[in-house]
């Protein structure tokens, strides 16, 4: 995967999310629905830093072959990232919300729940979509040159 590539993935999943999550976070907490899109904001710049590094980490471990990965493979990557994510976010949502510690952990684990769930799916989706559409193409333009 380049690092265009990369950096769409990253967004896309990001503005999926963000629109996802700050209409569940309005309907669970009835906080300003401009406040609670400015923290969302704020975790996708985060997640989108933390998307970068640690899927480039994660491929030169587990190879760049990503339409091959099973479920097992799938799972530990979600549940690596959101760990990542989790340690990130935690401080930034408590000051913020200005919520206490066990508030902001039951929301947290909520919010690391929807990304285990999204995550295994959209990143699913998105390399059988890459596969059939984009390296495909690449290979027949290739062997048409």
């Amino acid at each position: 995967m380049s690092k265009l590539e990369r950096v769409f993935h990253s967004i896309l999943f990001e503005v999926i999310a963000l629109v996802i999550l700050s209409a569940l976070a309005y309907w669970a907490t009835g906080k300003d629905p401009i406040h609670l899109t400015g923290l969302a904001i704020t975790l996708s710049m985060i997640a989108m830093m933390w998307n970068y590094i640690f899927n480039l980490l994660f491929d030169r471990v587990f190879g760049d072959d990503r339409a091959a990965r099973g479920i097992k493979i799938r799972v530990g990557h979600a549940v690596l990232f959101e760990l990542g994510m989790l340690i990130f976010s935690f401080p930034v949502i408590m000051w913020v919300m200005e919520m206490d510690f066990w508030g902001v952990l039951w929301m947290d684990l909520g919010v690391v729940v929807f990304f285990l769930i999204y995550a295994v799916g959209f990143n699913w989706l998105y390399d059988i979509a890459r596969q059939k559409w984009f390296v495909r193409s690449y290979k027949q333009s290739e062997l048409s040159i």
